[in-house]
């Protein structure tokens, strides 16, 4: 596979080939830092975690700099936070036995730049190998800015595969805003329970982030187990962990579609959700 990223770093964890690897990618996520994947997307690792028959597969399109840092860190140069942050990513893809993890380390101004067409380019690459069945994403409705790109660049090079080739589903999950205000029957929801000792260690790898001042471990698993307790006012719970996301399948399958106005149509959804709900008892 050629990659137009001179920095990319590919790393497969049970030593495995490059080719074989791709190849039996049935679960991928493409995110854009270090943690981003195990944060969003660990409904695929464990849906594929100690099967022979589903492989998951790690994309990170950026390179780590610029992350808050404390403590131990505190004094680090922005070089050295990208080898710690591709390191610690590396730790992850063994823990959970990924079949491939490749961290592509373009700035992040070139995957907020629609002009820097490499980004989709070496997407494309991937996407072509691995033709993967399930795509984890960031949703489109994130609040942070080369999340928001990332989910672009990965959504037009989706666009471009074959049809025949294109994912089954792609998800749009949440990091830097909760999906919980998705209408209930618009909401993708992946069950998270599995392996919790997988789950925590994933999260706990990433100790740059979390002694850097970001409790994104607790954050995670909280945010989880409160999507399961809060999801159904009148059920009682059939699972203690989820995951919500948006459905971006129909944004890959129909070119023509917006993805601001297929964004800001689900937000429209939901404000007329509230209204009729206040009418109701007003």
């Amino acid at each position: 596979m050629k990659l137009k990223s001179k920095k990319a770093d590919i790393f497969v964890p049970n030593g495995s080939s490059e080719s074989e690897a791709l190849k039996r990618t049935t679960h991928l996520s493409i995110a854009a830092h270090q943690d981003d994947t195990e944060i969003f997307a660990y409904n695929g690792i464990a849906e594929c975690f100690g099967r022979s028959d589903k492989w998951f597969s790690s994309v990170i399109v950026t390179d780590g700099a610029g992350s808050p840092r404390s403590g131990v860190y505190k004094d680090y140069t922005d070089e050295q936070m990208k080898e710690i942050r591709i390191s610690e990513q590396r730790k992850a893809a063994s823990i959970g036995d990924y079949s491939i993890q490749i961290q592509l380390a373009y700035p992040s101004s070139a995957v907020k730049n629609p002009a820097a067409k490499e980004v989709s380019d070496d997407i494309f690459a991937i996407l072509a190998e691995t033709k993967p069945q399930v795509v984890y994403l960031h949703n489109p409705a994130d609040k942070h800015d080369t999340h928001v790109a990332c989910v672009i660049r990965a959504i037009e090079a989706l666009r471009r595969l074959p049809e025949k080739d294109r994912p089954a589903k792609v998800y749009g999950c949440e990091v830097w805003r909760n999906l919980d205000w998705l209408c209930d029957d618009e909401k993708a929801v992946l069950p998270a329970s599995d392996y919790k000792n997988v789950a925590g260690a994933l999260l706990g790898v990433f100790d740059s982030q979390i002694t850097g001042g970001k409790r994104y471990d607790l954050a995670a698993i909280g945010r989880r187990l409160a999507n399961a307790t809060f999801f159904a006012s009148h059920e009682t719970d059939e699972c203690d962990s989820l995951i919500f996301a948006m459905d971006l399948t129909g944004l890959v399958k129909n070119a023509k579609l917006s993805i601001a106005d297929f964004t800001v149509d689900a937000i429209e959804r939901f404000r007329n959700d509230v209204k009729s709900r206040i009418n109701k008892f007003s």
